[in-house]
């Protein structure tokens, strides 16, 4: 028997891992496009890849993804978040669960990751072509013939795993959407907002620990730490929301205005009575010599400019009018946002193969029986945390299995 993946990935090098320790006698080969396997591997998370995330719950995993979340539930039944980290332990990769539930390898080296995954398909015998790039794929005489490179260079395989990754253009999906395969149109996902120019843009570094980003007119909205960029605003809270609301945003051609919560705090209520016991304990004091939430001084500064709001006055004299100023400054500052920023070596997107004709307990196809999806390639895409590496273990375990 011929296995063949389509795709060095994360997807497909698991998927070729697996595949192969299930049947040995096989021949597995994983066919590569560029001469660099596990090329996104090596670079995400700034070089220290977040292998998944420690959430305790399956339902807290559903949760992180914005397209697949139900179709999954089945799939981590069989192989989930926990097993993928047993799985990188006792191949000798320690991991580490951060506070916020990320998981890293101890050594905090994405390189870790590539060895281990590169050791397993030299130990197995994986043969891995490089710069193999399939462009087209049939059934023929009970066989599937995948058609490579100029020359048109044809392997013959008994079964075939797709694993090659999310494709930004609707046209790199054409081959298998004419193998009957329906394409949900694949829009960005993960990006940061890019601000009409402005004084914030004054600030790149700064960032607050929690705030809320609410795309006005929708129901989008999302809390977390908010950083001020060169261009605009990025951070888990933009990032994640970008990830929800990315077909959305995609129809309006990331033009939108968005709303800023600079405290973190929803009840207009609960600010009040904050900002009312900050003039009881320091009356005297100047706006600028005290700031509330961690918000950074320069940032304070800018904030009550915006507010109109001399620097110099006590909080004793802020009355009224001021504070209720003040209050909707903090958390209904309002932005322009003309465009996204995408982080092209960490590319997402959303849309892909349409879960409908994939099987989540095989992940083989419901329309071509013997030919098999993992990774990006599937409409499914979550949030960063390592929700996405969790997805390609899992559908790249399953469709080694079966």
């Amino acid at each position: 028997m011929v296995i063949a993946i389509v795709g060095g990935g994360a997807a497909g090098c698991f998927a070729a891992i697996r595949a192969k320790e299930e049947n040995p006698t096989a021949k597995v080969v994983i066919l590569e496009k560029t001469s660099h396997p596990l090329a996104k591997v090596k670079i995400s998370g700034g070089g220290r890849c977040n292998v998944t995330n420690g959430a305790a719950f399956h339902r807290q995993l559903l949760a992180a993804y914005p397209r697949g979340s139900k179709w999954l539930k089945k799939s981590f039944k069989v192989f989930d978040n926990h097993a993928a980290m047993r799985w990188f332990e006792s191949r000798g990769v320690p991991l580490k669960t951060e506070p916020d539930g990320r998981v890293f390898p101890v050594t905090d080296r994405s390189s870790d990751i590539v060895q281990c995954l590169l050791t397993e398909v030299e130990r197995l015998g994986i043969p891995l072509k490089l710069n193999t790039r399939v462009n087209t794929i049939k059934y023929t005489d009970g066989a599937w013939q995948l058609i490579s490179g100029a020359n048109g260079e044809v392997l013959s395989a008994d079964k075939v795993i797709v694993a090659t990754g999310g494709s930004p253009r609707r046209e790199g999906l054409d081959w298998l959407e004419q193998l009957g395969h329906r394409i949900v149109e694949p829009v960005p996902s993960l990006f940061s907002f890019n601000l009409a120019p402005q004084e914030l843009l004054d600030l790149p570094g700064l960032s607050v620990p929690q705030a809320i980003v609410r795309i006005e007119g929708t129901r989008w909205t999302h809390s977390g730490p908010l950083l001020i960029t060169h261009w605009g605003l990025s951070g888990p809270a933009v990032l994640v929301l970008s990830s929800f609301a990315a077909r959305d945003l995609y129809d309006r051609d990331y033009r939108f205005n968005l709303r800023v919560n600079w405290t973190g705090i929803r009840n207009f209520e609960e600010l009040r009575e904050h900002f009312i016991a900050m003039v009881q304990e320091a009356p005297k004091k100047h706006l600028m010599a005290v700031k509330p939430f961690h918000i950074p001084t320069r940032l304070w500064q800018y904030l009550l400019k915006r507010a109109a709001l001399p620097e110099e006055k006590p909080w004793a004299e802020l009355g009224k009018k001021g504070m209720n100023k003040l209050i909707d400054t903090l958390s209904h500052d309002l932005y322009q946002v003309l465009g996204k920023t995408t982080f092209k070596e960490e590319f997402v997107t959303c849309g892909g193969i349409d879960l409908r004709d994939v099987s989540p307990v095989t992940m083989q196809s419901k329309v071509c029986p013997g030919l098999f999806f993992s990774g990006e390639i599937l409409d499914i895409d979550g949030i960063t945390g390592g929700f996405n590496f969790q997805a390609a273990w899992t559908t790249g375990y399953i469709a080694g299995t079966n």
